[in-house]
């Protein structure tokens, strides 16, 4: 470790440089690289520091290089490099903003921090986050005019940038992945127009939420996301959808696959066929009917191949024939389960001896089946004194198993389109499935939702929306980390563990005598590396 003075010309003024150096070898060659620059030492400090160097005793010594301030760098730097490399940035605004810097932060933050906008802001001395948004360092941000009001601003430019997404990943003739889910919210929320009471997802019911419908394309990546009443039903999302997908984004031709509950046969009859095509799965009474109807041998339901048949009455419409042993066992396990459960609530209500009102008795025993969905498993009879009896209907059931793990996929999309891709369109609805999960529970959670206007609850979902297209991106970067990672307890790499290797790449502030003279970022390690390389980010 050396002083090093240098002089540079900059027209007719000569400007000084003193910089702390080191020697170092790199492949045999000896290179130089600056540790700090002390320029603004006072000159008594600098003098007894070059004299501390060549070993002479003094006030000043070489410890009183210290560290003042350290905090998160890396996974804040990788992202927004990464928003700025797929054209995130300019996606939700073609000029540098501080309103845009301001969403951005927050689109990050909600992959690296989740949380509140509050406990976001509350970062500001913990990470580069708002620093790299245009913020000074140790400065906190203020939640309503750098959260709230850019918040806004991006729902002002929603059409726009779902527009602008849509072009990018959408094509005529594409396959679109569509799905709907709700969130539920606490309070108040008395004039709100989208907040309703609603049948809940995911068994939280007596809860005022909001539905949200999700577009992807075949691959998953999120391209529109759509608000509505939180008493909104799924089937009745549809034509919207395909409204928007026509008008907003362009798109004239596409296949559209929907779950079985959201495209009913008066659905798909509504749809422009000549235009957009469907692909979904037939209801358990559809299945049934179907069977029924084509006369259709179980044995062509096959675990291995693939069985199409056309309809007998409608040409267009193709069925394929598929079965799953593993739900199989899964919806025979869970049916069992139920008729346990069922039993046992009626054997207590059964077991009851004094004399009871017929009407209440009977709608306890439909709140049962009502919660349940088995009531087609039993036959059951409340006689005048309210004593109820009842039993299985065994052959039901049996008829019933003969159905497990059979599924049939109903399309009117061409031959065209073989019978492999069509079931691989429906199958392609799980990757809508994930990204509802990891944007509700698992790694955005979109939940608490703390704002009370309808905008802003709108403007929030629609950020962790875009953060999960940040996030979508970010996986597809590093999938080779998947694709050679082991199983089991051998299992290194997870999104959380690649966040967290990059978010302890720090910058380090560097002081002498309590004053800062250079601000250094940490050497990232053979896996941090691997990891900036794989997302094509230089530090």
């Amino acid at each position: 470790m050396y002083i090093e003075e240098l002089k540079k010309k900059q027209g007719n003024k000569i400007y000084n440089s003193i910089l702390i150096r080191e020697s170092y070898r790199d492949n045999g060659k000896v290179r130089h690289r600056t540790i700090a620059n002390i320029s603004k030492l006072p000159v008594e400090h600098i003098r007894q520091l070059k004299a501390s160097l060549k070993g002479e005793k003094g006030d000043f010594k070489i410890s009183d290089l210290g560290v003042g301030c350290s905090y998160e760098y890396g996974g804040s730097f990788a992202l927004r490099e990464l928003a700025k490399d797929i054209g995130l940035d300019t996606a939700i605004f073609s000029r540098k903003t501080q309103w845009r810097e301001n969403i951005l932060a927050m689109i990050l933050g909600r992959i690296l921090y989740q949380g509140s906008k509050l406990n976001l802001v509350n970062t500001y001395m913990d990470t580069a986050l708002w620093e790299i948004a245009g913020h000074n360092f140790g400065v906190r941000p203020d939640v309503e005019k750098d959260c709230y009001n850019p918040m806004d601003e991006l729902l002002k430019r929603k059409d726009i940038i779902e527009r602008k997404l849509a072009k990018k990943h959408l094509k005529q003739g594409a396959i679109l992945l569509y799905d709907i889910t709700n969130t539920w919210l606490e309070g108040e929320y008395n004039d709100s127009e989208i907040v309703k009471y609603g049948r809940g997802k995911g068994g939280k019911h007596g809860f005022k939420q909001v539905s949200i419908g999700l577009l992807t394309n075949a691959e998953g990546c999120p391209v529109g996301i759509e608000i509505f009443k939180g008493n909104t039903s799924d089937q009745t999302t549809v034509l919207d959808q395909i409204k928007k997908i026509s008008e907003k984004y362009g798109i004239k031709e596409a296949v559209f696959v929907g779950d079985r509950g959201m495209l009913t046969q008066k659905r798909i009859n509504e749809i422009d066929s000549d235009y957009f095509k469907i692909v979904t799965a037939l209801t358990h009474t559809e299945l049934s009917t179907i069977i029924e109807k084509e006369n259709i041998q179980m044995d062509l339901f096959d675990e291995m191949n693939i069985t199409e048949i056309i309809d007998s009455e409608n040409k267009e419409m193709r069925y394929m024939l598929c079965k799953n042993e593993k739900e199989k066992i899964k919806e025979r396990n869970t049916r069992e389960v139920l008729i346990k459960k069922v039993e046992a609530l009626l054997g207590k209500k059964a077991a009851v001896k004094q004399k009871r009102d017929k009407q209440k008795t009977c709608a306890g025993i439909g709140r049962i089946f009502e919660k349940t969905k088995i009531e087609k498993f039993f036959l059951w009879n409340v006689d005048d004194n309210g004593k109820l009896t009842w039993s299985r209907k065994e052959q039901k059931i049996e008829e019933e198993k003969l159905l497990d793990g059979c599924y049939v996929i109903k399309t009117n999309v061409s031959k065209v389109m073989n019978k492999e891709n069509v079931v691989g369109a429906y199958q392609g609805l799980q990757k809508v499935e994930q990204a509802f999960k990891n944007m509700k529970t698992v790694l955005l959670v979109l939940r608490p939702i703390h704002h009370k206007s309808d905008d802003r609850i709108t403007a929030h979902i629609f950020i962790v929306m875009l953060a999960y297209y940040l996030q979508w991106h970010f996986m597809q970067r590093v999938a080779p980390l998947f694709a050679c990672d082991g199983k089991g307890s051998e299992k290194r790499w997870s999104l959380d563990i690649i966040l967290k290797r990059l978010k302890s790449i720090n910058r380090i502030e560097q002081l002498i005598k309590n004053v800062v003279i250079k601000t250094n970022i940490s050497k990232p390690d053979v896996e941090q590396n691997e990891i900036l390389k794989l997302l094509k980010v230089k530090l």
